[in-house]
């Protein structure tokens, strides 16, 4: 099993183990949400978010910052704390460790960011660094934001394109697959700058101060699909989803195509999934236009109907019952590494 655990062993053997219960937290671990709310009493909440970069290497540093940091965001906070534990392979060289902090320390300059703490060190039987992040931010209480706020009626809507970090990691760790199988330099050299597009700071919040998202979510492991599944499973409602409304850059159909890869289920982190209320949909399409953030309505919040997603194609309808979507990326690790 490669990525995230599922959800049932989480609910059984993770979350029932939390040690003593706090009532200032006001979510805490739970599938779909992407951050920790704890009340600080004074009218603000703190957003405290942990995760990992398991999956890349060329731009770890700056996927470490960027990717922790969505999930914040996605609370309607600004992140402004953030922690690294680095593990690095036993054949890591110092111009490598410089390279990756250069990115995180840029990365962080970028959002407003201080690293205040972490660790690193070398460790055997590594075949590629992996990175343990944290990040937290503050926001008021009045303009935090849940996965679980989906409500009957609300449109769904993305912006960015699928997969935009999925593409990025392609076309710079698998750039050699890629080329045997007949993707030019251009198309490598555009899908990987697709890096600078994974922040979705700017969009979450304004999205969030401006009281439009009833929920938001970065939809990292499992892609577009994976992530709607996760806000429809937390909501306690079915997303309809309109697929081919789903817009997807050409290079990531190009690099996809090649390896065989569905970009509905490929990590992708840089696009933003909401839901918003039908009254105020075009007024939010319109905020995110002069942010200069481009953004698409592709689906919409039902009651459950005994699934999480109904997805609808052109040629076709298909179901998604299960809330653990395993992401391509991992799925392609281990074939090549067999």
């Amino acid at each position: 099993m490669i990525g995230k655990v599922p959800p049932k062993i989480m609910e059984k053997l993770v979350y029932t183990k939390l040690g003593v219960l706090d009532s200032s937290v006001l979510v805490g671990p739970a599938v779909g949400e992407d951050a920790a709310l704890i009340d600080l009493e004074d009218g603000r909440i703190l957003v405290v978010h942990n995760d990992a970069i398991t999956g890349a290497s060329e731009f770890l540093g700056w996927l470490a910052v960027h990717i922790v940091s969505n999930d914040i965001a996605v609370r309607g906070a600004r992140p402004r704390w953030f922690l690294m534990s680095l593990f690095l392979p036993e054949t890591t060289s110092e111009n490598f460790l410089e390279k990756i902090m250069s990115q995180v320390d840029k990365a962080a300059k970028e959002l407003g960011i201080m690293v205040i703490g972490g660790h690193t060190e070398i460790t055997s039987n590594l075949d590629r660094p992996i990175a343990g992040t944290t990040a937290i931010g503050i926001v008021e209480k009045d303009k935090a934001v849940t996965t679980s706020g989906a409500k009957t009626g609300d449109y769904v809507i993305m912006t960015k394109t699928a997969a935009v970090e999925g593409t990025a990691i392609l076309c710079t760790d698998f750039a050699d697959h890629l080329r045997n199988r007949g993707i030019d330099e251009e198309t490598l050299k555009k899908g990987s700058m697709f890096l600078m597009r994974v922040s979705v700071m700017r969009e979450a919040i304004s999205l969030a101060e401006k009281g439009f998202a009833t929920s938001m979510h970065d939809p990292t492991e499992g892609g577009i699909l994976g992530g709607l599944a996760e806000i429809a499973y937390a909501s306690r409602k079915t997303i309809e989803l309109w697929a081919d409304k789903v817009p997807v850059a050409r290079e990531t159909k190009l690099v996809t195509e090649a390896l065989g890869i569905d970009p509905l289920k490929l990590i992708s982190s840089g696009a933003l999934v909401a839901t918003i209320p039908s009254n105020s949909v075009n007024e939010a399409l319109k905020n995110l236009q002069m942010l200069g953030v481009e953004s698409t309505v592709i689906g919409k919040v039902c009651d459950y109907s005994g699934y999480l997603v109904k997805v609808i194609r052109n040629s076709s309808i298909d179901f998604v019952k299960d809330v653990y979507m395993p992401d391509e990326l991992f799925r392609l690790w281990k074939e090549i590494s067999n």
